[in-house]
């Protein structure tokens, strides 16, 4: 491994908060499901070791983020045609104001998407959400209080497959992903204003729903995400391509993750795709800059993980696979319970997986597959598991739950 790109720059708001490790946005302070717990548990009983669960009004898949003691979580009803925001207390779980961002009609979506399925994400005085409004992306913030601060509607977004664009945050920026059957793009804006500073065109108008992730390699800051026909990195301050590489699909939704050699990304439609990644080059580097690739096994929804020398992926259909990072080698590919929505997490050098189905699988990845730990959840889970305080925050189609030892 090369030692020079480990160095990892965060937004400046992560890079404050790591020692608490609080849970800002999608896929955790990280961007990439890891988290530095050293004692949430890898298996629990969700009669014995629940501290907390709240019923939540409305549908979403978005998953929940977290600050000191507020969680705040998006739904849709579709009684009155609202997208809220919630503010829950960490502690004890209660709502402690519930907010309508927007009541617009609703999108027709994919059977396995929500109107409520970007993540929000916070700074720890605002926080961030995302929706779509009719045939426009709609963006809003809100301080801690439930304060509206602005809204506004950076570009269309037209999908039949509807809307999860989960925004990021990068120094004074909120930057959003709109790939979209249409004139696509990517647009940052002010966190404190909504003011558009940039917006960069996709090339090739295709739906997509990739989280960028953000990293600085070699000195370069890199705004990175599958989508459009293909993966790309921007410079996340301007706008402007670093370099892109041609496909290797159609439509993409997992995010990146990068093990500080090399960018891993998956793929699942039309054609099925896992690419490993050398992110140093510039222009065009479909030819030069993969450094190695496989099909079996690749997920179109969950994003995956790295684990010390290992590459994990999780399918949709609940088929799981370990390889080594460096080479590609496959050391073994096998069946978890049920389907697989959720993105995976990271812990205590495990891969964590979490199925439609509510059962969490813990694996040690390494050349033999053996399931070390598994719990069932008993309801329904689409949302990415978060873990805070060294507890799980596991949202369920009906509640959220808090499972751990109690604070």
């Amino acid at each position: 491994m090369n030692c020079a790109k480990i160095f990892v720059l965060l937004p400046l708001f992560l890079l404050s908060s790591l020692t608490a490790e609080e849970w800002p946005g999608w896929r955790g302070p990280h961007g990439d499901g890891s988290s530095n717990s050293s004692t949430v548990p890898l298996e629990w009983n969700v009669q014995k070791d629940t501290v907390w669960k709240t019923k939540i009004p409305g549908v979403g898949h978005a998953s929940p983020v977290v600050w000191k003691e507020r969680i705040f979580l998006v739904s849709a009803e579709q009684e009155n045609r609202s997208r809220n925001l919630l503010c829950l207390d960490r502690s004890s779980g209660k709502i402690l104001w519930k907010k309508v961002v927007l009541i617009s009609d609703f999108e027709d979506i994919h059977r396995f998407n929500s109107r409520a399925s970007s993540t929000p994400v916070t700074d720890g005085k605002t926080v961030y959400v995302s929706f779509l409004d009719g045939e426009k992306m709609y963006i809003s913030a809100f301080d801690f209080e439930g304060n509206q601060l602005w809204e506004k509607r950076p570009g269309i977004f037209s999908s039949k497959h509807g809307y999860c664009s989960s925004p990021v945050l990068w120094k004074e920026k909120i930057i959003i992903n709109g790939d979209h059957d249409g004139d696509a793009y990517i647009v940052a804006l002010h966190k404190q204003t909504g003011e558009t500073l940039w917006k960069t065109e996709r090339p090739n108008k295709t739906r997509s729903y990739c989280t960028p992730i953000i990293r600085t390699i070699d000195g370069r800051n890199q705004l990175i995400l599958s989508g459009s026909k293909s993966v790309a990195s921007y410079d996340p301050d301007t706008g402007e391509q670093h370099w892109v590489i041609d496909g290797p699909t159609e439509q993409f939704v997992a995010s990146l993750v990068y093990n500080g050699s090399y960018l891993f990304m998956t793929c699942g439609f039309p054609a099925k795709h896992m690419l490993a990644i050398d992110p140093t080059g510039s222009g065009n580097v479909t030819d030069t800059h993969i450094a190695w690739r496989d099909t079996a096994g690749a997920s179109y929804v969950p994003s995956p993980v790295t684990v010390g020398d290992y590459f994990v992926v999780v399918a949709d259909n609940g088929v799981g696979s370990c390889f080594v990072a460096e080479t590609g080698e496959r050391h073994w590919r096998e069946r978890l319970p049920g389907k697989h929505s959720a993105s995976m997490v990271t812990v205590r050098g495990h891969a964590v997986f979490l199925s439609d189905l509510g059962v969490m699988s813990a694996v040690e990845p390494g050349p033999e597959f053996v399931i070390n730990y598994q719990s069932e959840l008993g309801e329904e889970t689409y949302a990415s598991p978060v873990i805070h305080n060294d507890q799980w925050l596991l949202r369920g189609v009906d509640h959220l739950y808090c499972i751990g030892r109690s604070q």
